[in-house]
């Protein structure tokens, strides 16, 4: 160390001296400061006992849903005598399980944010971050339950309860309450996404069972790619004792007054959920669930899903021993991880009703969950899903293009009916003959209506399956980045009414397919016989370009399907017509038939013809008594 640095360290320290004697405070700002101190001691001591007293002074009436009484730090509370700041301790207690990290409050002892371990929000996903999936933040989430005690309303929401934090994967929150204690307990398990939650009401003899109610409010963050695709299919589901599933609506705020006792409420966005479940079931009287969408101007417009709010009112008979127990899931809507819980859990997932539904849950779901089972890509396996699909459909297409070329080859003879018959009141021996015509050549213009409502339920099926497919979410596939939302290949930077911000290139194939096999199939339309009928052909060519429109903002995953299905279709009638079905060999069959009919071998009429004859004779009966 040289002379230089020397002097330099010895001119900073004299320094660095001199300031601080300057800048010391004096004996009189020591003693101000330590009286400050003591008062701020003293009010924090004064908040616990003015707790109570607070708790007392509420509305005379149950609250409304849509309010919520909160006490935040620093925020004052009036009385008719007095103004008191009241300082409640705002605790955060953090728990980890394999699925879950937790952060409790001990104001209300309820659970404030809540993460899932194995999963990404889109934005995270997409930036390649390692960051936790959080359902819902601070001030997101409450829980808390209200009650009267005589005629003064009750409502937990800003108790400052006391914490035990020294039990492993175990939360447990006491109040001293009167001459009692409420007493919530979390119990957290590994490899679970259920937290059995329990609240007893101890020693609390003087308020009333009867009318406990659980007030519970959720508003879900974005975690998909588009947030209106994400509010399009969130909503409330509940499960009813005696009349089973049943849902708000989802497009639009909703809602409802319970009717009967219900076994399970589902908080339910696209691919997450929060379900309760009460060991009884909640009562419906004074029960009440609404959801609602943030309207333009609101701060959770742009980050938040849906709000979700619940008035439930709780089972307390003599059996409960004063207490209520619950299993809250908080977890993704994977129907398989549904199934394990609860086998109703599975009912929030759209895959349609009845029928579809059924097609989906023992026939899709099973086929497309080996396929990944084994293995399999996401893209791939929706590709051989549907060539077994369609391999599966192959003797419905046969029939349905058999069908379509025999009324092809009829076309010139009912083209000439038509023109034979051109006024109205000739309309009915018009369809005698075209029966007639129909009957001798063994063709029919329902033979392809069959098939066609054969494939329609597992078309719609497939429609409500992939957007509710979990295994869809944030996997990509060719240019699309997340096959459960919309893929893009050019975002335009401003927004076109009906179509949107970017170009889904899926659709354009999907909807460039379609118009490929309709082109194929307009040859075998038949026209409108009768004034004022629409023209199939020019509705069929609508459809597609309908299609760029409706599908633009949907699952990728959804669209490949449908373009893959398609071109299926289009090999598929490209081979029958070219190896398998000859026309002019079925035209010369369908003539040779035709002439056996009038030859004496003709079919027993059909009590079908038997009536038209009939509706025809008198049809005529009546048009020569109006002459006369």
């Amino acid at each position: 160390m040289d002379r230089n640095t020397i002097t330099g360290l010895v001119l900073i320290g004299l320094i660095l001296t001199v300031f601080s004697i300057f800048n010391r405070p004096s004996e009189e700002d020591i003693k101000k400061k330590q009286e400050e101190e003591n008062k701020q001691k003293e009010l924090v001591v004064q908040s616990s006992s003015k707790q109570d007293s607070l708790n007392t002074k509420r509305n005379d009436s149950l609250p409304n849903i849509e309010t919520s009484t909160n006490i935040e730090e620093g925020q004052e509370s009036n009385d008719s005598t007095t103004i008191q700041s009241i300082v409640l301790r705002d605790t955060t207690i953090i728990k980890e399980t394999d699925k879950f990290k937790l952060h409790f409050s001990n104001i209300g002892g309820q659970i404030e944010a809540l993460y899932l371990k194995d999963y990404k929000s889109y934005k995270d996903y997409k930036e390649n971050n390692n960051n936790y999936l959080c359902l819902f933040d601070k001030g997101d989430h409450q829980n808390s339950f209200v009650f009267y005690d005589g005629d003064k309303l009750i409502n937990t929401s800003n108790w400052d309860f006391d914490v035990m934090t020294d039990i492993k994967n175990q939360v447990v929150f006491t109040y001293e309450y009167k001459s009692g204690q409420v007493v919530q307990t979390y119990i957290l398990k590994e490899g679970s996404f259920n937290i059995d939650y329990k609240v007893e009401f101890k020693n609390l003899d003087e308020i009333s069972k009867d009318n406990i109610q659980m007030k519970w409010s959720t508003a879900f963050l974005q975690t998909e790619k588009l947030l209106s695709e994400q509010r399009r299919v969130s909503t409330i589901c509940y499960n009813e004792n005696e009349e089973g599933f049943d849902y708000l609506s989802e497009t639009s705020d909703d809602e409802s007054d319970l009717e009967n006792d219900i076994t399970w409420i589902a908080y339910k966005q696209s691919y997450f959920s929060s379900i309760i479940k009460p060991q009884q079931p909640f009562q419906f009287k004074k029960s009440k669930m609404i959801v609602k969408t943030y309207p333009e101007g609101h701060q959770k417009e742009n980050t938040h899903v849906k709000d979700f709010q619940s008035v439930l009112s709780l089972n307390m008979d003599k059996n409960t021993n004063n207490t209520v127990s619950f299993k809250w899931f908080f977890g993704p809507n994977d129907y398989e991880i549904l199934n394990e819980y609860n086998s109703e859990y599975d009912e929030i997932l759209n895959f349609g009703w009845g029928l579809f539904r059924w097609i989906n849950i023992y026939a899709v779901q099973p086929i497309f969950n080996f396929l990944l089972n084994i293995g399999m890509p996401l893209g791939l396996a929706i590709f051989v899903l549907t060539l077994i699909i369609k391999t599966l459909l192959m003797p419905v297409q046969w029939k349905m293009f058999v069908s379509s070329v025999k009324m092809k080859i009829l076309k010139p003879k009912t083209e000439a009916l038509n023109e034979k018959y051109p006024n109205k009141e000739d309309s009915m021996k018009k369809q005698m003959e075209m029966m007639n015509l129909y009957r001798e050549s063994g063709a029919s213009p329902l033979s392809g209506c069959l098939p066609m409502l054969i494939q329609m339920p597992i078309l719609l099926a497939v429609f409500r399956f992939f957007p509710s497919s979990f295994e869809l979410r944030q996997q990509s596939f060719l240019w699309a980045d997340d096959l459960s939302s919309f893929d893009s290949i050019w975002d335009f930077g401003i927004n076109i009414p009906i179509y949107g911000d970017h170009m889904s290139l899926f659709t354009l194939l999907m909807a460039g397919t379609t118009l490929v096999y309709t082109f194929m199939n307009s040859g075998n339309m038949q026209q409108p016989s009768q004034p004022g009928m629409p023209n199939m052909k020019i509705l069929m060519y609508i459809f597609p370009i309908m299609m760029i429109f409706f599908f633009n903002n949907y699952s990728s995953g959804l669209s490949y399907y449908y373009f893959v299905s398609t071109l299926f279709s289009i090999l598929i009638m490209f081979l029958i017509k070219k190896f398998f079905v000859d026309e002019e060999k079925l035209k010369l069959k369908m003539e040779a038939k035709a002439d056996s009919n009038k030859n004496g071998k003709q079919k027993k009429k059909s009590r079908f013809q038997e009536r038209l004859e009939e509706m025809q004779r008198k049809q005529q009966e009546a048009m020569k008594n109006r002459k006369k």
